[in-house]
C-alpha cells in the first residue's frame, strides 16, 4: 500500500533534520503529489522551503514559503507553522529583525510545550543570539529544553543543549561552552555526519575564542570541505566566515582572502547579512594587512549600515571600532553587556589611537584598562593552556602598552609594563583538581597509541583527536580558579631585594629590546642592539643541537668553536650591557619576552659561577619567596628514568647518593602511575629519560617511561607537586611562544601545578655531561643550598657547562 501523503510529509521532515536533503525532497515531492489538502501542502511547502534554503536556493526558499503562507483557508496552527518556517529561513539569511518578527508570531500561535513551539524557540534563541540579546536567547532555550524533555526527544534536546554552550561562548564562558558542546556532540554525531559537522562549527568558535587557532582552522577547513560536498552552500561560507575570523588575528593576508570568498558565495546566494558580516571581516583584515593603506571611509560606512538593517548590531559596532582606528572619528558607545572580545577592542582602538597621536600616557592608560579586563575574564578559569591562549585577545594591547612605556625612558614605567606582560597568565592561581579516573584513562589510552603511531604524526589520527579534546575538556572544567595573585612595582620590589641580587627585566616591544635592570639601591634601562641579537640568535639551536651530538672526531672543534664565537656575540650584545649596569650583582633574576626563550643563559660565558634563575615573573619569584623552603636540608627526594637512556641509572644512583631519604625508580617500576605517585610525596624529584617538546600542543609535551610518555595533562592529576623539579631531558626547557608573549611548555606545566623551580634544559644535553653535572648539583640540593645557587656551584666544581637552567624561583 503506497504511504499516505501525511506519512511521507513526516519521512521528509525527519529525513530534512537529519540533513539528508536528497531524500526530503524525494519525500516531499511525492507528498504534494499524493494530498489536496491545503494545510497538509503549505506545510509540505514549507519544509520544503527548508532543504532549499539549506542546498543553497535561498530566494526560491522564501518564495515558495511566502506563498504557502499567503493561501486562504489555513487553520491558525498551519499559519503559525507558516511564519515560523519564514522566520527561520530569513534568520539564516542574516536578516534579525524580521526573522524574530515572524518567529514570534509563530511561538504565540502555538501551544506552549509543544515540539512545534520547542523548534521555533529554537530558532528565535539563534536570532537572540546573533544580536547579543544572552538573557533572551537562554529564556528561549530553557523552554524548548523543557518541551524536549517532557516529550523524550533527545535529538533536538542535546541540540538545544549544545546551543545552550554557544550562548555560554558569547557570554565569555568558554568552560561552560565547551563542556555542553562537547557532552552534545555524540548524540548528534549519531543522527549524521552533517549534525557532527555543524556541531563542529560551533565548537571551532570556542576554541577560537579560546586562542587554539590551529585546531579552530583545522576544524572549519574540514567542515566546510563536508558542506561543500552536500552542496550546503550557505553552511559552507559561514565555515569561510569563521576561518577568516580565526586568521585575522595572526594571517591578515589569508583573513582577507577567506573572508572575500565567504562575501562572494552570501552574496550569490543572496544573504545580504552574511555578506556584510563577511565583508567586515575583510575590510578589517585589509586594514591589518597594509596599515599604511588608507582604507575608503564608504566601505565601512555602507558594511555597518548592512549589519545594522540585518540585526548585526554587535559586529556594526566592531567595525565602527576598526573604522575609527582608520579615520580617528568619534567612537562607538558600547552597551555595558558588550561581549568581552568586543570590549577589548574598544580598548585596543583607543590605546593604538593615542600612541599614533603622541600620547603615551594615555595609550598606557588604555591599554592597562583593557589588559585589567582581560585578566578579569581569566579569572574565570584555571587551565594553564586556557589562560595562556586567552591571551590572544590581549596581544595589541600588550605591545601597545610596552611601546609606550619604551619611549617613556622611565624605569619605573617600564618595569611595570615588563611585568604585566610576564605575569599576565600567572596571576591567577589554579585550584588542584580533584582525582578524575576518566581522565586517567583518556591518558593512559594516548599513551598506547603514541607507541603504535611512533615514527608518524599521531597527532592525525582520529582517536588521538578524540581522546585529546576530551583531555582538554576535562582539564578546562575541572581546574578551577583561585586567588590572584600581586603584581608588584619597582618600588616595593626594590624593597625586597638584598644587595647582592639583580634583576634583569628584558622588553622587547616589536621594534626594539630594552633591559630593566633593577638592584635594591637603583634602577635603569639598557638599551640593547636587536638587529645583533637577532643575527646571533638565527641558527643558535642548530649549533646547539649539532655540538652536543658531535663529542668527538675532526668536526668536533670546528663545531665548538662556531657555537663558542655564537654565544660570545650573544653575551656582548644582551647579558654583559646589563650586568654592567647592575653593578656585578652576584645573583641574578631575569625575565625574558618570547623572542629569548630558547637562550641558554648557563653557557654565556658572562654567567660563569652566577646563580641565575629565569623568573615567569618578578612578582610571582618574590611571592614564591615568601614560602622560607631552601632554608634547610629537604626531607625526601624521588629519581625515575626512562628506558634508552645510556646513562639514566648511573645518573640517578649518583644523585640520589647525596641524600639519606631517595627513592629510585627504575626499569619496570618507573611507569607513570608509579612516578605521577612518587612526585606527590617528595620535596625534589629528578627524571631521567627522553622528552619530547609538543610544539602545537605543549601539554602533550612529555617524557618517556616504560609504559609510555608522562604528559603534561598528567601533571594536573598530581595531588600536591614536588618544590623543586629536576628534568634530565632534552628539549623539555623548550616553550611554544603563544600570541608574541606567553611561551607554554613542559617547565610552565610543572610551574602551573605548584612546583618552585624547575630545572632543565632548552635543548639536546650528552648523557655523559647530564650525569655529571646533575649529580653534583643534588650534592648542594640536599645541603639545603637553593637550586639556582646549587647549579653554579656544580657547574664550578666540575668544569661542566651545560644549558641547563633553573625556571621560576630558584633563588
Amino acid at each position: 500500500m503506497p504511504l499516505s501523503a501525511r506519512e511521507l510529509h513526516r519521512r521528509g521532515v525527519d529525513a530534512a533534520n537529519s540533513r539528508r536533503f536528497a531524500q526530503a525532497r524525494r519525500a516531499l515531492a511525492a507528498a504534494s503529489a499524493r494530498t489536496d489538502d491545503d494545510d497538509l501542502r503549505a506545510r509540505i511547502d514549507g519544509t520544503l522551503a527548508y532543504v532549499l534554503a539549506q542546498t543553497g536556493e535561498p530566494a526560491e526558499a522564501e518564495r515558495l514559503s511566502r506563498a504557502a503562507l499567503s493561501r486562504p483557508g489555513l487553520s491558525a496552527e498551519t499559519v503559525a507553522l507558516a511564519n515560523g518556517q519564514l522566520g527561520t529561513l530569513l534568520m539564516h539569511g542574516g536578516r534579525l529583525d524580521e526573522a524574530d518578527e515572524f518567529l514570534t508570531r509563530a511561538i504565540d500561535g502555538l501551544d506552549d510545550g509543544s515540539i512545534e513551539s520547542a523548534n521555533l524557540l529554537m530558532s528565535r534563541s539563534i536570532v537572540s543570539m546573533q544580536r547579543h540579546r544572552l538573557d533572551d536567547c537562554t529564556a528561549d532555550l530553557q523552554r524548548a529544553i523543557a518541551a524536549y524533555e517532557a516529550h523524550d526527544q533527545q535529538e533536538p534536546l542535546a541540540e538545544a543543549r549544545h546551543n545552550l554552550g554557544y550562548a555560554a561562548l558569547l557570554g565569555g564562558d568558554l568552560v561552560t561552552a565547551l563542556g555542553l558542546m562537547t557532552s552534545s556532540r555524540p548524540i548528534l554525531a549519531a543522527t549524521s555526519d552533517l549534525a557532527a559537522a555543524i556541531s563542529d562549527l560551533d565548537r571551532a568558535e570556542v576554541l577560537r575564542d579560546a586562542g587554539l587557532t590551529t585546531e579552530a582552522e583545522q576544524l572549519l577547513g574540514a567542515v566546510a570541505v563536508q558542506f561543500g560536498a552536500q552542496r550546503m552552500r550557505q553552511a559552507r561560507g559561514e565555515a569561510e566566515f569563521h576561518l577568516a575570523r580565526s586568521l585575522l588575528r595572526h594571517d591578515a593576508p589569508s583573513a582577507e582572502r577567506a573572508a572575500a570568498t565567504a562575501s562572494r558565495r552570501f552574496t550569490a546566494l543572496g544573504s545580504e547579512g552574511w555578506a556584510a558580516r563577511a565583508e567586515a571581516v575583510r575590510l578589517e583584515a585589509r586594514l591589518r594587512a597594509r596599515p599604511t593603506t588608507r582604507p575608503v571611509a564608504e566601505d565601512f560606512a555602507r558594511t555597518a549600515a548592512a549589519l545594522t538593517r540585518g540585526g548585526f548590531r554587535t559586529e556594526a559596532a566592531a567595525l565602527s571600532l576598526t573604522a575609527r582606528l582608520a579615520d580617528g572619528g568619534r567612537m562607538p558607545r558600547l552597551t555595558a553587556d558588550a561581549p568581552t572580545p568586543l570590549r577589548l577592542r574598544a580598548h585596543e582602538v583607543r590605546a593604538v589611537r593615542a600612541s599614533v597621536a603622541g600620547r603615551d600616557a594615555d595609550a598606557r592608560r588604555f591599554a592597562a584598562e583593557g589588559l585589567d579586563l582581560l585578566t578579569a575574564w581569566q579569572q574565570s578559569f584555571g587551565a594553564l593552556d586556557l589562560q595562556a591562549s586567552v591571551a590572544m585577545h590581549g596581544t595589541e594591547l600588550m605591545f601597545t602598552g610596552l611601546a609606550a612605556a619604551a619611549r617613556s625612558r622611565d624605569p619605573e614605567v617600564l618595569f611595570e609594563w615588563s611585568e604585566r606582560a610576564r605575569h599576565l597568565s600567572q596571576q591567577v592561581a589554579p585550584v588542584r583538581p580533584p582525582h578524575d579516573a576518566d581522565l586517567s584513562s583518556d591518558l593512559a589510552e594516548l599513551r598506547m597509541l603514541r607507541a603504535d603511531l611512533a615514527g608518524s604524526d599521531w597527532t592525525t589520527d582520529a582517536r588521538v583527536r578524540e581522546l585529546r579534546d576530551r583531555v582538554r575538556d576535562r582539564q578546562w572544567s575541572s581546574t578551577a580558579a583561585g586567588a590572584s595573585r600581586e603584581r608588584l612595582g619597582l618600588l616595593e620590589t626594590q624593597a625586597r631585594l638584598d644587595d647582592e641580587t639583580a634583576i634583569l627585566a628584558y622588553v622587547f616591544t616589536r621594534d626594539e629590546l630594552l633591559c630593566v635592570v633593577v638592584t635594591a639601591s637603583g634602577s635603569s634601562i639598557v638599551e640593547l642592539s636587536l638587529p645583533r641579537i637577532e643575527a646571533a640568535l638565527d641558527g643558535l639551536r642548530a649549533d646547539l643541537d649539532v655540538a652536543a651530538l658531535t663529542q668527538a672526531g675532526p668536526m668536533a672543534a670546528v663545531v665548538q668553536r662556531s657555537l663558542d664565537e655564537r654565544l660570545r656575540l650573544l653575551d656582548d650584545a644582551l647579558l654583559a650591557p646589563a650586568r654592567n649596569a647592575s653593578g656585578g650583582a652576584a645573583r641574578l633574576a631575569l625575565t625574558v619576552p618570547g623572542i629569548l626563550g630558547g637562550i641558554p643563559w648557563a653557557m654565556l660565558p658572562g654567567m660563569a659561577g652566577t646563580p641565575f634563575t629565569l623568573a615567569t615573573s618578578v612578582s610571582r619569584w618574590l611571592g614564591d619567596s615568601d614560602r622560607p623552603l631552601y632554608s634547610a636540608p629537604r626531607r625526601q627526594a624521588g629519581f625515575a628514568t626512562g628506558p634508552r637512556v645510556a646513562r639514566a641509572e648511573e645518573e640517578v644512583r649518583r644523585a640520589a647518593g647525596a641524600w639519606s631519604d631517595a627513592t629510585i625508580l627504575t626499569g619496570d617500576e618507573a611507569r607513570v602511575s608509579a612516578v605521577t605517585e612518587l612526585a606527590a610525596h617528595v620535596d625534589v624529584l629528578h627524571i631521567a629519560a627522553h622528552g619530547r617538546h609538543a610544539v602545537d600542543n605543549p601539554l602533550f609535551s612529555g617524557f618517556e617511561l616504560v609504559d609510555g610518555t608522562l604528559f603534561g595533562y598528567d601533571v594536573d592529576l598530581i595531588p600536591r607537586a614536588p618544590d623543586t623539579v629536576v628534568l634530565s631531558a632534552c628539549e623539555l626547557g623548550r616553550s611554544s611562544v603563544r600570541w608574541g608573549e606567553e611561551a607554554l611548555g613542559m617547565t610552565r606545566v610543572w610551574l602551573h601545578a605548584g612546583t618552585r623551580c624547575v630545572i632543565a634544559a632548552p635543548v639536546v644535553v650528552p648523557d655523559d655531561v647530564a650525569c655529571e653535572l646533575l649529580g653534583a648539583v643534588h650534592t648542594e640540593l640536599a645541603n639545603g643550598v637553593a637550586p639556582a645557587v646549587a647549579l653554579a656551584a656544580a657547574s664550578d666544581s666540575t668544569g661542566v657547562k651545560a644549558p641547563f637552567q633553573c625556571h621560576g624561583s630558584g633563588l
